[in-house]
């Protein structure tokens, strides 16, 4: 049999969770001195009525290589494969505690795999895993699908406030405060390298909307995959982007804390793969 797991930055919910055989492994969320386990302790609107209300940023805290020892000890003793679509390693270090556990169990039948992605993106690659795997598609056959997969993958998105960027140190507070004041929005992307990157900015969210919804359209979709249009606090602006592009959209998903806590509230975008 073959375990699929994946980490809280992939944006599931409990109830999502409950509907799919997958194994969630949290990280932490530390916001005003207090402890949550991403996903467990806290919902999405938990975190942003916490976000909305204090001038602390959060912090994220990767797993420990205990908390996947747990899972792939058990996966050993029952002579499972293991299969983990884990949060960007330049984001977080989540996947070098997967790789600590995997040689602290001394097994040969995990195979981690680096989603270079966040949020919205490893639900993707998740996604299709599941499906291959309910398919009997053999380990080695999914992961090199997925390692394909995750090199197309495009996340697209508006943001609203630059206020949450220059807290998380993304910007400077200088650019923050004019940009604030200019109402400048920045589109961001998760690049090739794991990054959360600034493409671009927009002044005002009419041309912030019009502007990302021709980058969009430049792209050559991969229909065979699901197109997920995305928001964090607030749906209104992703459903105007929805209107203006006019295209199949399978699921609006929200933001969780790993990328909500740099993007704030108001942000809208979509996550495709590419041909």
């Amino acid at each position: 049999m073959i375990r699929l797991v994946v980490d809280s930055a992939s944006d599931y919910t409990k109830e999502e969770l409950e509907k799919r055989p997958l194994i969630m492994v949290p990280l932490q969320i530390t916001i005003n001195d207090k402890h949550y386990r991403d996903g467990i302790d806290i919902t999405k609107d938990g975190f942003y009525d916490i976000l909305l209300s204090t001038k602390e940023f959060p912090k994220t805290s990767q797993p420990s290589p205990d908390a996947f020892v747990k899972v792939f000890e058990k996966a050993k003793e029952e002579d499972d494969e293991v299969i983990c679509i884990l949060l960007s390693s330049s984001l977080s270090g989540t996947v070098q505690s997967a790789r600590l556990a995997k040689d602290m169990v001394d097994y040969d039948k995990i195979h981690i795999i680096d989603s270079l992605s966040a949020t919205i993106g490893i639900r993707v690659l998740v996604e299709e895993a599941l499906k291959m795997a309910n398919d009997g598609k053999d380990a080695k056959t999914i992961v090199d699908t997925i390692e394909d997969i995750k090199g197309r993958l495009m996340i697209l998105a508006g943001i609203d406030t630059l206020e949450y960027l220059c807290m998380g140190g993304r910007v400077s507070k200088a650019v923050a405060t004019i940009g604030e004041f200019a109402n400048i929005k920045p589109i961001i992307t998760v690049s090739k390298e794991g990054k959360v990157e600034v493409l671009t900015k927009r002044r005002g969210t009419n041309k912030t909307l019009a502007h990302l919804k021709d980058m969009i359209k430049a792209y050559q979709i991969d229909d065979r995959y699901n197109i997920f249009s995305i928001y964090s606090h607030g749906e209104d602006n992703t459903k105007r982007l929805e209107e203006l592009l006019d295209m199949r959209i399978d699921e609006r998903v929200q933001l969780g804390p790993t990328i909500g806590a740099h993007v704030g509230p108001g942000a809208f975008g979509v996550v495709f793969v590419t041909k």
